[in-house]
């Protein structure tokens, strides 16, 4: 029993380390195959194939992946009362950390994959269009676009200046924070003070 439960918690380890690193290698490649994942993560073809029989299948599960940790951040951001502009400062700053990780989504959903990618962001593009929805209703953002494509700009944006900050540093969670809350058509000198003293 203690060597079938080693066994399945080896596996999952393995799944685990395969995923983690298919996210920094399609990172730096959106088009690299399997093989070159195989070799980032020390294990052969194989035994990636084991757990993900195609590269679609791979891409479907690290999506879903990133699917269930935003909208888990989105769903407390959006319960817990803060006006829009704040609720957004919040989601910013719970997401930075691992932007870097998810940014390949944006690249590999305008690619082949792009379709099924598409339609399991769903949930996550669904709850920033009703947060920047709430902020329209509530005057705190702007209303030149509606909020569907709103919130994709501004999300954009966060993942932009978190590729830019990966490379070179020159910038942060908190230019991220700032320029996001421009593009929703917040004040600048709110959004200054939104954002406060957070690096």
């Amino acid at each position: 029993m203690s060597t079938q439960s080693s066994r399945v918690r080896s596996m999952i380890e393995t799944r685990d380390r395969i995923l983690d690193v298919a996210l920094d290698v399609l990172g730096e490649n959106p088009d690299a195959g399997m093989g070159e994942i195989a070799s980032a993560a020390g294990v052969v073809r194989r035994t990636v194939y084991d757990h993900f029989p195609s590269r679609l299948d791979l891409v479907r599960t690290l999506t879903e992946r990133a699917v269930a940790e935003m909208t888990a951040v989105l769903d407390e951001v959006n319960a817990s009362g803060a006006e829009a502009d704040a609720a957004w400062v919040e989601f910013v700053a719970r997401v930075w950390p691992v932007a870097h990780r998810y940014r390949v989504l944006l690249a590999l959903r305008r690619g082949e994959y792009g379709e099924a990618i598409h339609g399991l962001l769903g949930p996550v593009d669904e709850l920033l269009a009703d947060l920047v929805r709430r902020g329209q209703d509530g005057g705190v953002f702007a209303r030149h676009l509606p909020a569907g494509l709103l919130s994709q700009v501004a999300y954009g944006v966060v993942f932009a200046i978190a590729d830019s900050d990966r490379s070179n540093r020159p910038h942060g969670a908190r230019a991220a924070t700032i320029t996001s809350l421009l593009m929703l058509g917040v004040p600048e000198t709110r959004a200054l003070a939104l954002v406060g003293d957070r690096p």
